[in-house]
């Protein structure tokens, strides 16, 4: 990777990405796009930004040819519950955007990368240990979407040979970006709500297991997955990866730790709780690590230790 675009740049993913990206390739290397554009950010600020629409083919073309960029990074789009309320929504821009980036890939002859999700699978998959090669039958808009583009994607490295990788990332937790309309959100809100308030009412019912990452292991993956030598890998779109699997009760423990104060109740969505029940209790990561060998260095506790120092800090700075 030497000149990146990234879409979506001000997303969950995309800001830490981004800012990630441009430390490890230079500032002026990597690219950030998307729909809006907030002067303040720090994304703008720190490298070069274009606005941009995923669904106008023509405006990434043409932003992709003037940076003369080598690597296509397709992060836009709605994400799980978001999705679901939104499906016609969802559909025109998750997958109208993917063929948009494909197709400035293989125009261009760019390697690509987009992340694909636990939501590919469904009811009928394996919950438990949930194979790399598995039936995925999603019941959702942006399951279908994610399986589709998996496809999608493999089809465009079969047929035209563009160079396409891709990750199905569980749940992704992070300080930086506040949640975004996924199922596992809860995950990063009730942090959020254990520094503010010392308590938290969690829309996912005791008991409900997913699979998680901490944030600082996916942009890792991401990036060792990009540099990784094609011809080693036997899949590529997309890697099962995860670092952990928890419920509700086992996050509320961790905190405890740190905050024995903290406090935790239930009040379920029973939308966002029909997606996750649909989802995998816990993956098998063993392909990924075998193929191009992924590592997760955070654990539950050691994250929810950092998530709360850092979210401390942040909420300090705020105030201040």
């Amino acid at each position: 990777m030497k000149k990146i675009l990234v879409t979506g740049a001000l997303g969950q993913i995309g800001s830490e990405l981004t800012t990630k990206l441009r430390s490890v390739y230079g500032a002026d290397h990597v690219i950030a796009t998307d729909i809006r554009k907030k002067e303040d950010d720090i994304i703008v600020q720190s490298g070069p930004f274009e606005v941009l629409d995923v669904t106008d083919a023509q405006r990434m073309f043409d932003i992709a040819k003037a940076y003369q960029v080598d690597t296509v990074i397709h992060l836009a789009a709605l994400l799980s519950a978001t999705a679901e309320a939104q499906p016609l929504l969802a559909w025109n821009l998750n997958m109208g955007g993917l063929v948009n980036a494909l197709e400035v890939s293989r125009e261009l002859n760019c390697q690509f990368f987009t992340p694909s999700s636990i939501g590919a699978f469904g009811p009928s998959t394996p919950k438990d240990n949930t194979p790399q090669d598995t039936i995925q039958r999603p019941t959702t808009m942006y399951g279908v979407n994610k399986v589709a583009g998996e496809l999608l994607c493999d089809y465009y490295f079969h047929k035209f040979g563009v160079d396409t990788r891709g990750l199905r990332f569980p749940g992704l937790i992070s300080y930086v970006t506040p949640p975004g309309g996924g199922t596992t959100d809860y995950a990063v809100e009730i942090y959020y709500k254990a520094v503010q308030d010392g308590k938290y009412t969690s829309y996912i019912g005791k008991g409900t297991y997913m699979d998680m990452m901490y944030m600082p292991d996916a942009l890792n993956a991401i990036i060792n997955l990009m540099e990784t030598d094609g011809s080693k890998l036997i899949h590529r779109n997309s890697f099962n990866v995860t670092a952990m699997s928890f419920e509700p009760e086992q996050v509320a423990a961790s905190i405890k730790k740190y905050i024995p104060t903290f406090t935790m109740d239930y009040n379920v969505d029973p939308v966002r709780q029909a997606i996750a029940d649909s989802w995998p209790n816990s993956i098998d990561a063993s392909a990924a690590k075998q193929e191009w060998g992924f590592t997760a260095d955070y654990d539950l506790d050691k994250m929810t230790r950092d998530m709360l120092e850092k979210l401390r800090q942040k909420l300090v700075e705020k105030a201040s």
